[in-house]
């Protein structure tokens, strides 16, 4: 009896192929455009405004000498890296369905060091009840606060090209996003890291939510499910995850986030572990 060979079609190229092609290496400029032009999800037809549009939605591409496309996460030290830590509280779990953000917090971190933080109520015409028992939030905090479309705008400034982490990174990278579309001001293309992956892999804990791990980590911080502070206290849990690391297997702001969701991990902080014992002796 003879089988009908199946015929599944291919995927079509998107842009996340050409950036993971650029996490372990650059691409020569005129190939990194042809490829864009090849890429089935790009929003303009020319290459060379996409490339823009990329850039200034926060992907963070830099050019050599040889003129070479290349991330720059996949270069900076993690020293030399700016991690923008981030927060938000939602009257609502999407903004398809017409929910908002009603405060945004957020961190800037280098080198062991708090360099600058942005922090904003954000006006809205209500807030369901239970939403107000867990944030504190209450409608007339927010009458003389800026729209919503204000704080995007005046945060997509302050983000810049910067690694986006978050404590649960799916949703608040993915409802900032969504805003940004929603008001014209692009889709974001930051680099992300998710301090519970993260945390996962570097922190001895029983559970892993910011509540349990401010506690396991004795931070100090208060207001929880207030935007500002909740960034704050994923800083430092960041801070901790890093002084955890392997120094000799992650080294770039690149290596951090692979390493965020690697399932070898673990076995690397058990390792990380032993030579710390070893050093101690």
């Amino acid at each position: 009896m003879k089988f009908k060979k199946r015929m599944v079609p291919k995927p079509s190229f998107k842009l996340v192929n050409i950036i993971d092609r650029l996490v372990s290496e650059s691409i020569n400029y005129e190939e990194f455009l042809k490829l864009l032009d090849e890429a089935s999800d790009t929003f303009f037809d020319n290459p060379e405004l996409e490339l823009e549009l990329l850039v200034s939605n926060g992907l963070p591409l830099e050019f050599d000498d040889e003129h070479n496309v290349y991330l720059k996460t996949a270069q900076a030290d993690i020293e030399d890296q700016t991690f923008c830590i981030v927060d938000i509280e939602t009257n609502g779990s999407s903004v398809a369905k017409g929910s908002q953000i009603i405060e945004l917090g957020a961190v800037k971190y280098k080198n062991g060091e708090i360099i600058d933080k942005f922090e904003s109520l954000v006006y809205a015409k209500s807030i369901p009840e239970y939403i107000q028992e867990v944030t504190n939030i209450k409608p007339e905090m927010l009458e003389d606060a800026p729209v919503v479309e204000t704080v995007l705008k005046e945060f997509k400034l302050f983000l810049e090209d910067d690694v986006f982490v978050a404590h649960n990174i799916k949703f608040d990278y993915g409802f900032i996003s969504d805003s940004f579309e929603k008001y014209d001001l692009g889709q974001l293309q930051n680099r992300r890291l998710c301090t519970i992956d993260l945390a996962r892999r570097t922190i001895e804990s029983e559970k892993y939510g910011l509540r349990a791990l401010k506690e396991t980590l004795n931070i100090e911080v208060d207001n929880h499910h207030r935007a500002y502070y909740d960034a704050l206290a994923t800083t430092y849990i960041l801070e901790e995850s890093i002084k955890n690391l392997d120094r000799d297997i992650v080294q770039t702001a690149e290596d951090l986030i692979k390493f965020s969701f690697s399932s070898k991990t673990k076995q690397i902080r058990k390792a990380k572990a032993e030579k710390t014992k070893q050093e101690e002796k």
